[in-house]
């Protein structure tokens, strides 16, 4: 009868599990005086325990060493996921189980339960359940040295083995984002670099740019004790609507979620100019003042705001101050494209202003809107920005309406009382006159005794 013989010296827990085939005492004397030979006398005299099993009979004709473990249709376990750090749970579970042993074998083949009992010194294994159908097994404070093959033993004959790796994770650290210079001007390219370390498996990195995703080139390197260090680095070429704009890196693990670092991209652009009319609000005319404000921003901030007056001088009186220009007075000498002209680092931008002055006013005005185009006209007509005068136009449309009208029913009433009235020459005795004359003295000499034709108009 096949037997297992555990034994325990001092205060060191059990160390061996040997299956006998048809042991006897003289084996178990056998197997003891080995052990007195190899420890010392103080630790072998407390001896512990001395444990005896028995199992099923032996197949007939078996003899010496244990039969070959199979892989058993009735014992079963599961893979295993676990952070470097936290805790992992092994469970062997039996199916129709027969009061066969269970004992769970560490990857070096060494026995952490057989049983309820735990041979290993490593406190850090603890028995969660022991039952005929399970032994489970968890392990704290997982490392990487613990990471490997697991081994769920179930002595029947022959022997069952089934078996459960231990996959360690382990998360990177807080990822590391680098640009290659902290300023770019706009259409230029800027590299942005993320880092991410120590991390098994190898991470993977998103790029994110606002709500956009990028992609970036990753480069993946595995250094001695199985780690993995990733780098992916992202080209960008960046525009004025950059500026401001976070770029962030985002790390995929299975260990950790949200990972992620960010940077804002820094963009430096030439100005955006606008000229804004403070007054007149309306149309420009002869005698009033003009005054305009350049309106100029960019990154850095402009530096030098001018004004000039394009393919001619600004008039002598003209007055300007930094981003302000005033002329009093106006005439229609001024008439022409005022230009403002701001300057930056990065470059040089301006805008137009067109003056057109209107003779003196004899009606008040009212406000003028912008041209569309951005490019300021103080001419009403010909794509100038000048509001329309409702009113005026209003009173023409109605005079010309009033005329209209007015001529109809002269006219009506001229037809109505004028009625076409002729007279023929068919008068009586005409026609026996002997010649032309004849016949136009007598019809002219007969129209008191002749009847009228007359014909009326409708």
């Amino acid at each position: 009868m096949p037997m297992v013989v555990l034994w325990g010296i001092g205060n060191m827990p059990v160390t061996h599990v040997l299956l006998v085939q048809n042991a006897s005492l003289r084996q178990l004397a056998t197997v003891l005086s080995s052990c007195e030979s190899q420890c010392s006398q103080k630790d072998f005299q407390p001896l512990l325990t001395i444990v005896l099993f028995s199992f099923l009979p032996s197949s007939s004709g078996t003899t010496g060493a244990a039969e070959t473990p199979v892989e058993g249709q009735n014992l079963g376990t599961d893979n295993v996921s676990v952070i470097e750090g936290e805790m992992a749970t092994i469970s062997c579970r039996v199916k129709n189980n027969d009061d066969s042993v269970i004992q769970l074998l560490n990857p070096n083949r060494q026995t952490i339960y057989f049983r309820d009992v735990r041979p290993l010194k490593d406190s850090r294994f603890q028995l969660v359940n022991f039952s005929d159908n399970e032994l489970r097994v968890s392990l704290s404070n997982v490392s990487l040295s613990d990471e490997g093959r697991y081994v769920c033993q179930l002595y029947t004959d022959p022997p069952q083995e089934a078996y459960a790796d231990i996959t360690v994770l382990v998360p990177p650290g807080s990822p590391i984002i680098d640009s290659r210079e902290d300023v770019v001007s706009e259409g230029n390219e800027t590299e942005l670099t993320c880092t991410a370390m120590g991390s098994k498996p190898a991470a993977s990195v998103r790029w994110m740019k606002g709500e956009q995703e990028l992609t970036g080139e990753m480069t993946v390197d595995e250094t001695y004790d199985r780690m993995f260090t990733v780098t992916s680095r992202l080209r960008l070429a960046v525009s004025k609507e950059d500026d401001g704009t976070p770029v962030s890196c985002v790390i995929d693990h299975p260990a950790v979620k949200g990972l992620r670092a960010q940077r804002y991209l820094e963009v430096l652009y030439k100005p955006e100019v606008k000229i804004v009319q403070g007054f007149p609000e309306g149309l420009t005319r002869e005698g009033e003042n003009l005054e305009l404000t350049c309106i100029a921003k960019g990154k850095p901030q402009p530096h030098q705001i001018s004004w000039l007056r394009v393919d001619d001088d600004v008039p002598s009186h003209t007055v300007i101050t930094g981003s302000d220009l005033f002329i009093e007075n106006l005439n229609k000498s001024y008439n022409g494209t005022y230009r403002c002209m701001a300057s930056n680092a990065v470059g040089v931008a301006y805008d137009d202003y067109i003056l057109f002055v209107y003779d003196a006013p004899t009606t008040i005005p009212t406000p003028t809107t912008l041209n569309p185009d951005n490019t300021q006209d103080s001419r009403a007509g010909e794509g100038a920005p000048q509001k329309i005068d409702h009113a005026v136009i209003g009173g023409v449309v109605a005079v010309v309406m009033f005329a209209i009208l007015c001529a109809l029913i002269v006219l009506g009433r001229y037809f109505a009382r004028h009625k076409g009235t002729y007279f023929t020459h068919e008068a009586k005795g005409a026609d026996d006159a002997a010649d032309a004359d004849t016949a136009i003295i007598n019809a002219e000499g007969g129209h008191n005794n002749t009847d009228e034709k007359k014909e009326y108009y409708i």
